[in-house]
């Protein structure tokens, strides 16, 4: 590569904007077309919406299941505990399996390989007899869901350019809680075993699609393999793009990285900052209680007294669909922490809000407010129920539209190539396990704390989301990998 190239490409990396280097940027962005792109992106994001059906998939079926009249299927109160919260153990130990995987075979691989412990674990739940057979096929698409989570965030982002590359990203949770909602419609009309029929279609939808799409080029460069990437970015970005000028800007980025992890490198502020935003992410994500909410939507209704508590799940994940919709059509204009801290604050006040719900429906019913069986209070005062019904809406639509697709894209964004397959493994490591102790732990957390108690406890752990964001979270929005990257090794600011 010759200097005057070079010397643009270090310029880019510090975020300078000589003309030479915009004039050349917009020249090239003028004759991308992103038809094909959009394809890859649809493709991949099967993978999110099949994690979505798995998530999803216990509210229905649990309550189902734990008045079935088969003795070998029934699920007492400690089984169906597990049959929520085992996915997330599967999906922790996905996560370092899709780390390892990523940095072997590459993001399309391993994207498609995921998919056979999605339809086997499935598989394992229709033709169940027993109890542990139920569990055992949960804890499998929990598997699949953690090399999910990792594999199609790093996807799209190595394929996207900076244009797009957030609200694109933004698709995965979107199609995350498209997933959701749709086994909760699902589940109004169709019994455990057809609706794990009906879930096991879109990762067998991956599989074959993603036969067509190519791998991405930053992979591809890191393999040394030059010719295959400008063929990969020639599909992503149209034929009248020329794309040596790209892919000279990756290579550039990835000959200075380096070819493999060494333990050292943990000490570089450009690999441990980032590692560390993208841990804080996730533990926060999941202190809200967004996945014991999701999991138990249906519990909850019942404990506060709604009648018809699927349907409610139902409009539930109908909210989540359409905030996060919004997120991901507004995401690269609003930018990521503005939208973060906008979402937690609006949890903090609905978690909140819910938690004075509970504590007036104790004292209405003159019990404790972790006794939430009885259905006295809410004959006596069915105006409270609008009170939990506002709260649960406006978590929702504020999770939906920060801190559900945010920490997932930012976690695409910040890591160096050489790094991104270990650090990717750890946050989603981390996500997957928070996710387990709050599901598992929160029934246990509204015996203790009250239901009061507990959702005042999130509602605290937002707001402390807000404080770290606005503190620590550096805006990634218009911004290339390589600049994100000199943002944390200190060459740009923010």
């Amino acid at each position: 590569m010759d200097e005057e190239r070079r010397r643009l490409l270090d310029a880019e990396s510090r975020d300078e904007s000589p003309a030479g280097l915009m004039s050349e940027q917009e020249a090239y962005m003028s004759k991308v077309k992103n038809g094909k792109l959009y394809l890859s992106t649809f493709v991949s994001v099967l993978g999110p919406m099949s994690f979505g059906s798995v998530l999803g998939y216990s509210s229905p079926a649990i309550p189902e299941l734990s008045r079935i009249s088969d003795p070998r299927l029934r699920l007492d109160a400690t089984q169906a505990s597990w049959f929520g919260s085992i996915v997330t153990v599967g999906a922790a130990l996905g996560g370092l399996l899709g780390g390892w995987m990523v940095d072997k075979i590459g993001r399309k691989l391993s994207l498609m390989f995921c998919v056979l412990p999605f339809v086997f674990g499935f598989a394992v739940i229709i033709a169940a007899q027993s109890v542990w057979m139920l569990h055992a096929g949960r804890a499998l698409t929990g598997l699949a869901s953690g090399v999910t989570s990792l594999v199609v965030p790093l996807y799209i982002s190595e394929t996207a350019h900076e244009k797009v590359r957030g609200s694109l990203g933004s698709c995965v949770q979107l199609m995350v809680v498209l997933g959701i909602l749709g086994v909760y419609l699902a589940g109004l009309f169709l019994d455990w075993r057809w609706l794990a029929i009906c879930c096991s279609v879109p990762p067998t939808l991956l599989m074959v699609l993603m036969c067509f799409m190519p791998e991405t080029p930053r992979f591809l460069l890191s393999q040394g393999k030059r010719r295959e990437a400008e063929e990969a970015l020639r599909f992503l970005r149209g034929p009248d793009a020329p794309v040596e000028w790209e892919c000279a800007r990756i290579e550039d980025a990835c000959d200075g990285q380096g070819s493999s992890l060494q333990l050292s490198d943990l000490r570089d502020a450009g690999v441990w900052k980032p590692l560390l935003v993208g841990v804080m992410l996730m533990l926060f994500q999941q202190l809200t209680g967004i996945n014991a909410i999701m999991f138990y939507a249906e519990d909850i209704f019942q404990q506060a007294h709604f009648k018809e508590s699927d349907l409610a799940s139902v409009i539930v994940g109908l909210i989540q669909v359409v905030f996060t919709a919004i997120a991901a059509l507004i995401m690269d204009k609003a930018g990521r922490k503005v939208l973060l801290i906008i979402s937690g604050v609006a949890m903090t006040i609905s978690t909140a809000a819910f938690g004075i719900y509970f504590y007036l429906m104790s004292k209405a019913s003159g019990s404790s407010v972790s006794d939430l069986q009885s259905r006295a209070a809410a004959d006596a005062h069915p105006e409270l129920a609008w009170l939990a019904l506002a709260s649960m809406a406006v978590f929702i639509s504020g999770f939906a539209i920060g801190w559900g697709p945010v920490p997932w894209l930012i976690m695409s964004e910040v890591f160096p190539v050489k790094v991104r397959g270990f650090a990717s493994a750890v946050v989603v490591l981390t996500n997957w396990s928070m996710a387990f102790v709050v599901t598992k732990t929160f029934q246990d957390m509204m015996n203790v704390l009250t239901s009061a108690g507990t959702f005042w406890l999130f509602s605290s752990v937002c707001l402390l989301n807000v404080v770290f964001t606005m503190v620590f979270i550096p805006e990634t929005k218009g911004k290339t990998l390589e600049q994100i990257e000199a943002i944390f090794r200190g060459t740009s600011g923010p």
